[in-house]
């Protein structure tokens, strides 16, 4: 499943056997491996346990990373994931030098405990990722950063728990991100982050509905709440941060959604008036009509049927077709 080939002068040094991993379990004492371009997915327990591997050379046709396949691989420095659409439960646990993880657009699933214990890993970009789960970066130790993508839907119990030195994650805004753990009672995501102090959004929606809103006042506080968890996180716990961030996407959703609705009552009122001031003009249009051709013979008007036909003819229903669904907030 698996040979050798000889590297010449490769990186400048002189000859290196790289192995070429083409399925099933690599030896345990590779140190350089070419992934060949028939493997889609690298199984599991594929490179389990191979402490002197330092090098592994990727494509851009690998989906999967299986359960285990690098796990306890200590001297591993960097990997290229950039194709790869699902990783597996425990794939990279105990790379304890693992310092460099390129993950890309492709990027769905992280397994649990897939990085767990990569104690050198210090920064995360996801711009793909759906699903986070349980423990993945579980006690990464130099960890101070994370990006999320928009795409981000769970991230679950204790995934980033002990990560000592995140300070900084960039989340969307979503309401069923962080699920509860009924066992332990609480939020657990963030457990033990003592040093997480900032949140961002990742995103343009929230910027988008915030500056739509068209009284001034909506906007102000809808900025202040949007930064208040950075200004509270600081004085809050590290047991009770994930709670603490839990609370504020919630009340962020909960008053953006009520300034939606009063913002639609508004426009819905101002559409109102619009349609009653086109009436009145038409039904006054009318009546200097009739004034001044001095008609003799007075006609009654049925003001249920006029207001039904000036309803079309003075172009309230354009108003109320386009106008009203073009100024719905998104």
């Amino acid at each position: 499943m698996a040979d050798h080939a000889n590297n010449g002068n490769e990186g400048g040094g002189g000859d290196r056997d790289i192995f070429v991993y083409r399925g099933g379990r690599a030896p345990r004492n590779v140190t350089h491996v070419r992934i060949d371009k028939s493997v889609e997915v690298i199984e599991d327990r594929a490179f389990n346990w191979c402490r002197d591997l330092v090098h592994v050379e990727t494509h851009d046709g690998i989906r999967k990373v299986g359960r285990r396949a690098f796990f306890g691989c200590e001297s591993l420095r960097s990997i290229d994931l950039r194709s790869v659409v699902e990783i597996g439960e425990d794939a990279f646990e105990g790379c304890e030098d693992l310092m460099d993880v390129q993950f890309g657009n492709k990027l769905e699933t992280i397994g649990m405990y897939a990085f767990y214990g990569c104690t050198s890993l210090e920064c995360l970009k996801l711009p793909s990722i759906i699903t986070v789960e349980t423990a993945a970066f579980k006690s990464c130790d130099a960890l101070s950063s994370i990006e999320f993508s928009e795409r981000l839907e769970r991230i679950e119990l204790n995934a980033f728990c002990g990560c000592e030195r995140l300070r900084h994650i960039a989340i969307p805004l979503k309401r069923d991100l962080l699920p509860f753990d009924h066992h332990r009672q609480k939020f657990t995501q963030f457990d033990d982050c003592d040093l997480l102090t900032a949140v961002d959004l990742v995103g343009g929606a929230h910027n988008k509905t915030v500056a739509s809103l068209h009284i001034e006042s909506w906007r102000t506080e809808m900025i202040a709440e949007i930064d208040r968890i950075n200004q509270d996180l600081p004085n809050i716990p590290a047991n009770e941060k994930t709670e603490s961030i839990k609370q504020w996407v919630d009340s962020v959703i909960d008053r953006m959604d009520h300034y939606k609705a009063e913002h639609h009552r508004y426009v819905k009122e101002a559409v109102t008036l619009l349609e009653l001031a086109l009436w009145k003009a038409k039904l006054d249009e009318i009546e200097e009509n009739a004034a001044e051709r001095k008609t003799k013979t007075v006609n009654i008007i049925d003001a249920e049927s006029v207001r039904k036909e000036k309803r079309v003819t003075c172009g309230a229903d354009l108003v109320i077709r386009n106008i009203l669904p073009f100024l719905k907030l998104e």
